[in-house]
């Protein structure tokens, strides 16, 4: 088994326990996730099966959901799971909110949440939270492609939002709330992009356990690396790098310090990085 399995992850369920289920269903050891969803969150959430658990890193980064964002009370874990830290009887106006939105596009610096996995000094945040411990959070970089207002009633919204790696939904939803003086928390998040993973091309957990077939769900993984640039080469040059062996190939007079991924007859023999038209091999999945 070597693929990825494109999994519409349901509210309640961590992306360990996913992992779980399908370790037990496929019967296999080697699978895992390609980024974490939090539990309350539901969507897209890719896992990678067999040898293809190596070429996660390798995956887009870019990430897209929809976020439904309630104002008028904060929480300590900003998301509709937490504690009530702060309430307040203002009504947003829509325009206010548009103005809002406007601070979050681009590259903006993040304050992670205290209540997340992110570790400092060896320990997760939301252990020091749990122990009632102040802990300075450093922000982070995140880039906010897209940030649409899709809808808001009752001082709710519901927000389009494409962004990179590492940027907390909870975050935004707490710092609009922040900003517009009325405190605000996340009560509902769906994932419906995760690089080349697409909602509507994604499956149940209970689509793989009553299928007879399970593993026809497992995708082999070329389809998810269209960022990547894929270069075929010869049988000979399959040897070479069976081997473990660099060569140099007129093919890669175009790249220069890129990635790309090594196919034959449609599969993925390496991913390689390119200097001076010679490969650097990274990943070898030719045996």
């Amino acid at each position: 088994m070597f693929g990825f399995i494109n999994v519409n992850k349901p509210s309640g369920m961590t992306s360990h326990d996913v992992v779980c289920v399908l370790r037990k269903i496929l019967n296999i050891k080697k699978i895992g996730h390609t980024g974490t969803l939090d539990p309350m969150a539901n969507g897209v959430l890719p896992i990678a099966v067999g040898d293809a658990t190596r070429l996660i890193e390798y995956l887009s980064d870019d990430k897209e959901y929809v976020a439904t964002v309630k104002f008028g009370a904060s929480t300590d874990t900003y998301d509709k799971e937490g504690n009530i830290t702060f309430r307040s009887d203002i009504i947003v106006e829509k325009s206010e909110l548009e103005n809002a939105l406007s601070k979050f596009r681009g590259e903006i610096f993040q304050k992670p949440p205290i209540f997340s996995a992110l570790k400092k000094n060896g320990k997760k945040l939301y252990e020091y939270a749990r122990e009632g411990k102040d802990i300075e959070i450093e922000a982070r970089k995140i880039t906010v492609e897209k940030l649409e207002l899709l809808s808001f009633e009752d001082n709710i919204a519901e927000l389009k939002i494409k962004c990179s790696k590492g940027t907390y939904i909870r975050s935004i939803a707490n710092d609009l709330g922040e900003i517009l003086s009325c405190g605000g928390h996340l009560i509902g998040l769906t994932r419906t992009v995760a690089g080349d993973f697409l909602i509507e091309n994604s499956v149940t957990l209970d689509d793989i356990k009553q299928s007879e077939n399970k593993e026809k769900f497992i995708e082999y993984p070329l389809n998810y690396f269209s960022h990547l640039h894929k270069v075929d080469i010869t049988d000979n040059e399959c040897i070479k790098v069976k081997n473990g062996q660099n060569f140099i190939s007129d093919k890669f007079t175009n790249f220069n310090n890129e990635l790309i991924i090594l196919t034959n007859c449609n599969r993925i023999i390496a991913v390689t990085r390119i200097i001076e038209r010679k490969t650097l091999l990274e990943k070898v999945f030719i045996k």
